[in-house]
């Protein structure tokens, strides 16, 4: 089996476009990846395109070899573009092998280790409004959350932390206390609550602030409190709270993880496999997190073919504990797709028995929302006097 031509199948969902990635080979099979990279899909696809003449006459079925190929043999050190690129033609390497094999993807990671897995989603289920804009308002905020439990979800994730340089005021303190106590009392001590605090603090400190007003409410863990990068300030700020710590989707390959592990910094590790590598790599950094005692949760705000993956993912690694999900970020999130290994069961996905990954794309409906400039909420990230907060890294 060869590698005739790998394609991009490019899908408008207001805040992100997704990626899908179809590798074409010369027999009567295909597989499908995603390589979703927010505000950055022109430079992604850009990317597939210049990575297909490393692989294409090669083997699907020899995943490590080509990930090699594409890891070495484009010369240049890969960032979060070329990685993401990678982490989409991985995953239609896998699909094709368990296709090939009539075999689900998960079984090929290793097999099964769990019967179900854990899932959490967003307020609104992914709805930029409800995720980004309704989450200052205590009553929106709440009202929100009593839709996800009445849904049958037992764990969401908020994003109420606003943007700070070095220092934090006490009103700043007291909204997030007062958001954090109105949404607890709202959904009562059963519902785990995670807040992701999209690396919007200049400082250890501030951060350190902010998670001791919501620590008497019992969040799951606190994510990503600084930008990636300062391994030490992350560890400061693990030890001085009492509640879990995650970070690890702005991270890629095993290489940039290992200070942290190194440093038991988190307790939570949450690789993004659109992102990271692929599938391979991040077994490979799950495996590395194991030895720290370290958890696996999965970033995972993409589309439906990085779901898929994800599910794989989780249903064959011991130290993966929940999973993220954005299953309604769009009405039409579900009619692109003729055919999923997803069936959700209240709080949990259902381990699949289909082969490969198990998704089929509708490109007829997918071609239908086209690319178009996402949305971008990093454009809010001023301070009052005009200064710019919220560096991204990785470009």
């Amino acid at each position: 089996m060869k590698i005739k031509d790998i394609q991009t199948l490019v899908v408008n969902a207001e805040m992100r476009n997704w990626v899908f990635v179809k590798i074409i080979t010369d027999q009567d099979v295909y597989g499908w990846g995603e390589a979703t990279v927010e505000w950055k899909t022109r430079a992604v696809v850009g990317a597939i395109e210049d990575l297909k003449p490393l692989i294409v006459g090669k083997d699907p079925r020899q995943i490590k070899q080509n990930y090699q190929i594409m890891t070495k043999h484009a010369f240049w050190k890969m960032g979060i573009i070329g990685m993401s690129a990678i982490s989409g033609i991985e995953h239609a390497m896998w699909d094709i092998l368990g296709k090939s094999l009539d075999t689900p993807v998960w079984q090929l990671l290793g097999g099964k280790v769990r019967d179900k897995v854990k899932i959490y989603t967003h307020l609104g289920m992914g709805d930029m409004k409800a995720v980004y804009r309704d989450t200052m308002n205590v009553t929106a905020l709440t009202d929100h959350a009593q839709k996800l439990v009445d849904l049958g979800y037992s764990a969401f994730k908020v994003v109420f932390i606003p943007f700070t340089h070095f220092t934090v005021t006490n009103q700043e303190l007291k909204n997030v206390n007062l958001l954090m106590s109105s949404l607890r009392d709202k959904v009562g001590d059963d519902i785990e609550i995670m807040v992701d605090f999209h690396g919007r603090c200049g400082s250890g400190r501030s951060a350190i602030q902010y998670v001791k007003e919501l620590e008497p409410y019992k969040p799951m863990f606190i994510e990503e409190p600084i930008q990636p990068g300062d391994t030490s300030t992350l560890l400061q700020i693990k030890e001085s709270i009492n509640c879990p710590l995650a970070t690890g989707e702005r991270l890629i390959g095993l290489q940039e993880f290992e200070p942290i592990f190194h440093l038991r910094a988190v307790d939570i590790a949450q690789p993004d496999l659109n992102h990271c590598g692929g599938l391979l790599e991040a077994k490979s950094i799950a495996a590395a997190a194991s030895v720290a005692n370290i958890a696996i949760a999965p970033h995972n705000p993409n589309g439906p073919i990085a779901g898929a993956a994800a599910l794989h993912f989780a249903s064959s690694t011991p130290n993966h504990i929940i999973q993220e999900v954005m299953d309604q970020s769009v009405p039409w999130y579900n009619d692109v797709i003729s055919t999923s290994p997803i069936e959700r069961k209240g709080n949990s996905w259902e381990v699949p028995s289909t082969a490969g990954l198990g998704i089929e794309v509708n490109e007829k409906e997918a071609s239908k929302y086209p690319f178009k400039q996402e949305i971008m909420p990093t454009t809010d990230a001023y301070l009052e006097d005009g200064t710019v907060v919220l560096s991204l890294i990785h470009i």
